[in-house]
């Protein structure tokens, strides 16, 4: 009876993980301001020259459970659990990027291809395209730092379990936390748009700053 309540504590735990996961990626393509959001002016952030504010992807409403997440199954049920979900998760998103694409790339029907909202007529393939849509280096960039990300996560969490042992786990949770979070910000940026775009590297660094603060 305890070994199955474990299984079905590791199963949740693991299902919970991935949906944040795959939810997290496709709900990121949204820019929301911060200031504007909570109420308060915009902050003006000066960094290598240039004005930034606190502009970020829907996303990062999700991410930190996703790395809670994480540290959870690794605190309970070690690197393994983790590698095996992170995994899964990485498969199952590359999954639905195979099927929005196909999905996009498929014929509209002539009733759905426009609606009329408030008297303005829209294009709902364009606006369907617009929203699932993300560019191919982006999709890599995201797959990438995010298996990245939870590695790092991984080995963090057990470089400081093997200094602190089983005491201080909010140490252990927060500190590995922090630093995947500081890489995937990065490898995300560089490669999507850095690599596969012509940002320049200050303004990957700026962005990437901001979106880790």
């Amino acid at each position: 009876m305890k070994e199955n309540k474990r299984t079905l504590l590791f199963l949740f735990l693991g299902s919970f993980f991935i949906a944040n996961a795959i939810i997290a990626e496709f709900i990121g393509v949204k820019i929301f301001s911060v200031e504007s959001t909570i109420g308060i002016p915009p902050i003006q952030l000066k960094l290598w020259g240039d004005i930034y504010s606190f502009n970020m992807t829907a996303g990062v409403l999700l991410w930190p459970i996703v790395f809670v997440m994480t540290d959870i199954i690794n605190e309970y049920f070690g690197k393994n659990g983790v590698k095996l979900f992170s995994y899964i998760a990485a498969a199952l998103i590359a999954y639905a990027f195979v099927a929005i694409y196909l999905s996009i790339h498929t014929a509209p029907a002539s009733f759905w291809e426009t609606k009329v909202v408030d008297g303005i007529e829209i294009n709902m393939q364009l606006a369907f395209s617009s929203i699932f849509g993300q560019g191919m280096w982006i999709i890599v960039g995201s797959l990438f730092a995010f298996l990245v990300g939870q590695l790092v996560d991984v080995y963090t969490f057990h470089l400081i379990k093997n200094k602190t042992g089983n005491k201080a786990l909010w140490l252990r949770s927060t500190g590995s936390t922090l630093v995947s979070q500081f890489v995937d910000s990065f490898v995300v940026l560089i490669i999507a748009f850095y690599i596969g775009g012509d940002w320049p590297l200050r303004l990957v660094l700026a962005v990437g700053l901001v979106n880790y603060i």
